[in-house]
């Protein structure tokens, strides 16, 4: 039997719940404007304001590797009203630099995801090798001869990197940049030979030549790129890796609010347009549950979490 305390707390959620929104929506990108993210961000936001009858406001909190932004939303109420776009990068600090604020799952809880896209595996012209195979054979020839940039320790880029090295037994030396895409004026110029870039990023150059696509690190093929094949085709399966995104709220915030948001962001993201958008970009619009996101970060923090303990990877 309910106390009157537990009876009236229910009650108030669900009044809460269906009053929800009242006031403008705040979106917190903890990227820069412009970036992938953001424009990610941008297209659904407008959206989910016309089905929620409220302004949906991005606001970008870029710097400490995605932590500003994700330290913002974890301080905020959680009523509904502060929404966080959190990405691959803030599931790899919670392994490499956690911070107790703003634990993905925990302090953060999942919503929905947004959009995953999975990273293009590119070589410079001058690396003699046109497969996943023929390369990992240049490699195992001339150990660190060849190189792969990345985003430094912790980003997608390297992890990719690395459990491409683990798995296929080479050695390749990495070249950090400040940040993912950095490297392409280096990539293009021939001083790197090897990145993991967004499909889109890379499709022009692909197609000019200035640039050659070895594998996709996804699970199926993209259909920007379809003649490029996945790491699976080319004989290295389980060397997958995606820059992905979705939206947390604050611990707290009522489940039928939660419930009421996925609900509402998924219908976005299954529109057609939303879909048609997404397949010319190379990516994927999500849509999940809760708890299928929640097990979705599990993973990625379980699968990167033991490619950082074999490659040693600790912070600088």
């Amino acid at each position: 039997m309910k106390t009157p305390l537990i009876a009236a707390l229910l009650w108030a959620c669900t009044v809460n719940a269906q009053t929800w929104p009242t006031k403008p929506i705040r979106w917190i990108v903890p990227t820069g404007p412009g970036s992938a993210v953001d424009v990610n961000a941008r297209r659904v936001a407008p959206r989910l304001a016309e089905v929620l009858g409220q302004p949906v406001i991005v606001d970008n909190r870029p710097g400490a590797n995605s932590m500003i932004g994700a330290r913002e939303a974890a301080r905020s109420a959680p009523d509904g009203y502060t929404l966080l776009q959190a990405v691959v990068n803030n599931a790899l600090n919670d392994l490499l630099t956690p911070d107790p604020c703003c634990i993905l799952n925990d302090k953060l809880v999942p919503v929905t995801r947004l959009y995953t896209t999975p990273l293009v595996m590119v070589v410079h012209p001058s690396v003699a090798a046109s497969n996943l195979k023929e390369y990992a054979a240049l490699a195992k020839a001339n150990p660190q001869a060849l190189t792969y940039a990345s985003g430094g320790n912790g980003a997608i880029t390297q992890m990719v990197g690395e459990l491409l090295k683990a798995t296929a037994g080479i050695q390749v030396r990495e070249i950090p940049y400040k940040a993912i895409g950095a490297e392409l004026p280096d990539l293009t110029g021939g001083h790197v030979s090897t990145a993991f870039l967004s499909p889109v990023v890379i499709r022009d150059h692909v197609r000019s030549g200035k640039l050659r696509a070895i594998a996709v690190a996804g699970r199926e093929r993209l259909s920007i790129l379809p003649e490029v094949p996945t790491t699976a085709e080319a004989g290295f399966p389980g060397v997958e890796g995606s820059g992905w995104n979705g939206i947390f709220v604050p611990a707290g915030t009522p489940a039928a609010i939660v419930a009421k948001l996925q609900q509402e962001i998924a219908r976005v993201l299954l529109s057609k347009e939303v879909q048609d958008d997404a397949l010319t970009l190379g990516t994927q619009a999500g849509g999940e549950k809760p708890e299928e996101f929640a097990a979705f970060v599990r993973s990625e923090i379980q699968k990167w979490g033991k490619v950082i303990k074999d490659a040693g990877i600790k912070v600088e």
